[in-house]
């Protein structure tokens, strides 16, 4: 009858504004996810990092070379655990240094802060004890990663200041920094896309420092994040 046909004429309409619908909200999901982040490598970190020179004129004073066997590594080979300076440790110098609203107690352990984190960009509450794994202390250059490109050839000394110097340590998330493990940029790069210029920076500055060179796919890894940043 006239009245079905109506009726089923109302209900197709319907099923195609809710399919028009749910396409425009697809859409719009998709836009947001592949949206690119800006990446960005602000003049005062290059500065900070080479004086007047920048990441990509050191990046190509680096030598190039293959990945030397991991043979004789181990973790004591930078000395045993993170060094200390009186009652604080290393670990508990870069908490403070990298998160805020940081409670320390009179033995200089951090006990609870709050983490902006470079490596996702997500925001993480620690409490030691709770979750002191949620926030770890990565080697921007992993040691093991540095042992196979010139550290071998430091002096114990030498490697035990690598292991602990601030420029090559970033507090971080925890699952983020077990999967780096010991990559270097040609097979790990730090998902906040926004943090990859200074994170590949970073890594040239300690490598520069240190005398540890690069291998050619990581270079061009290094050449394809530096090429992409913007200046800020």
């Amino acid at each position: 009858t006239g009245a079905m046909a109506a009726k089923q004429k109302l209900i197709r309409r319907q099923i195609m504004a809710l399919l028009s619908m749910l396409v425009t909200s697809m859409i719009i999901w998709a836009s947001q996810q592949t949206q690119i982040q800006p990446q960005v490598l602000s003049s005062q970190v290059e500065q900070q990092f080479f004086g007047d020179s920048t990441a990509i004129e050191e990046l190509d004073k680096l030598e190039v070379k293959g990945r030397a066997p991991k043979t004789g590594y181990a973790r004591a080979q930078f000395g045993d655990g993170w060094s200390r300076q009186g009652l604080c440790d290393t670990r508990n110098i870069i908490l403070e240094r990298d998160m805020t609203d940081t409670i320390v107690d009179d033995n200089c352990k951090v006990q609870s802060g709050k983490l902006s984190d470079p490596y996702t960009g997500e925001s993480i509450l620690f409490h030691r004890g709770e979750n002191s794994n949620a926030v770890q202390i990565d080697h921007v250059v992993a040691l093991s990663d540095a042992w196979q490109k010139g550290a071998q050839q430091l002096s114990f000394i030498e490697r035990v200041i690598l292991a602990n110097d601030p420029l090559n340590l970033l507090a971080v998330d925890g699952p983020a920094n077990q999967q780096k493990s010991g990559s270097d940029a040609a097979s790990w790069l730090p998902s906040n896309k926004s943090f990859r210029c200074q994170y590949v920076a970073r890594q040239i500055a300690v490598k520069q420092k240190y005398r540890l060179w690069v291998t050619t796919a990581e270079k061009s890894a290094m050449r394809g994040v530096l090429g992409a940043c913007g200046r800020g």
